[in-house]
């Protein structure tokens, strides 16, 4: 039986205005997104095994969306059918997803989703590595618990687990702050992927309210570090922390590079830039797929690193949410990074 990864969490719709001389024919563009969705779009695009485990109401829409999955290469046995509708979000154009978003997933049939409904066994019997994160349990206390009965069921079996901290403030509103729920998930964890300001906000880390004045770079890999030695202190389980940095001079120009810490060491990316951005949604979730890819493949940290990194800053270059890079491709941008 071949070893898969399985990503689970809330299959969104994304509704976005389109551009150019489609607009007056089609003044929307709907696409399928959901964090986890992409990452497991990234690993089937690279030929890593993956199954998606998500909730969907049993119609002929959630039928054309599994189709679409397979199509992508996503086992999609895992998926669970039940309640009413499939959670929507809108996104403006080329904006980001801590801008102008506007979520409409209250009562989706993953929000509805309750500890019982799965049977992580089943679901969990090929796989070798779980992906989720922050984003579910931001939606309520339910789901919050189901993922710690998610997290239970993969300890149990000593699967691997990695979690994107993704910190949405729009979606944590059901009376817990977010230090109350993720620590207690997080403990789980043997792979922790965020920033030094969501994991601040999510699991309470030190965090420098006057970085930006020091301005240097060497002052946020520092930050980075001291983060991952933090984290790895407080969650003995882990044992990788990923950071990201991505920086907007101004509307156009964008910098983005990345550290990852393992076995007491940092490895820090090269710095990739661009003047132009197509869509900054999805750019993270492409990232950690690039994250499990190298581990998946056994490459060594800064090899995984920069694959990962070159992965993320070129989904910033694609509409829509999930990349269709495929390992050609990200290779080209990871060797030009190396050459500027």
């Amino acid at each position: 039986m071949i070893s898969k990864v399985l990503c689970f969490g809330e299959l969104l719709l994304r509704v976005s205005p389109s551009s150019g001389e489609d607009a007056e024919k089609h003044p929307f563009i709907l696409y399928v997104g959901g964090a986890e969705a992409n990452t497991a779009t990234a690993l089937a695009g690279w030929n890593v095994p993956v199954k998606y485990c998500t909730v969907l109401p049993d119609n002929f829409m959630s039928k054309y969306v599994t189709d679409y999955l397979e199509y992508k290469g996503i086992y999609t046995s895992s998926v669970i059918f039940a309640g009413d509708r499939i959670g929507v979000y809108y996104l403006d154009r080329g904006a980001d997803l801590k801008s102008s978003v506007v979520y409409d997933r209250e009562h989706s049939s993953f929000a509805n989703l309750k500890r019982g409904m799965i049977d992580w066994d089943k679901v969990l019997r090929d796989v070798s590595w779980f992906n989720f994160t922050a984003i579910s349990p931001a939606l309520n206390a339910n789901v919050a618990d189901v993922c710690l009965e998610a997290l239970e069921a993969a300890s149990r079996k000593n699967i691997r687990i990695s979690v994107d901290l993704n910190y949405r403030s729009r979606l944590w509103k059901y009376g817990k702050e977010p230090m109350e729920v993720m620590p207690q998930l997080v403990e789980y964890c043997d792979v922790v992927m965020g920033n030094i300001w969501s994991a601040n906000s999510l699991l309470g880390t030190s965090i420098d309210n006057n970085i930006h004045d020091k301005g240097t770079k060497q002052a946020y890999l520092d930050h980075a570090k001291s983060t991952s030695r933090e984290i790895m202190d407080r969650f003995p389980k882990c044992q990788t922390v990923a950071n990201t940095f991505r920086f907007d001079s101004n509307k156009k120009d964008l910098l983005y590079y990345t550290t990852l810490y393992t076995n007491g060491e940092q490895y820090n990316s090269p710095e990739h830039r661009t003047v132009g951005v197509v869509d900054r949604s999805g750019s993270g979730d492409c990232f950690m797929g690039g994250l499990i890819y190298g581990s998946y493949l056994q490459h060594d940290p800064q090899e995984t690193l920069n694959y990962a990194t070159a992965a993320a800053f070129g989904k910033l270059q694609e509409q829509g949410d999930a990349t269709g890079q495929d390992v050609l491709r990200v290779a080209k941008i990871n060797k030009e990074s190396q050459e500027d």
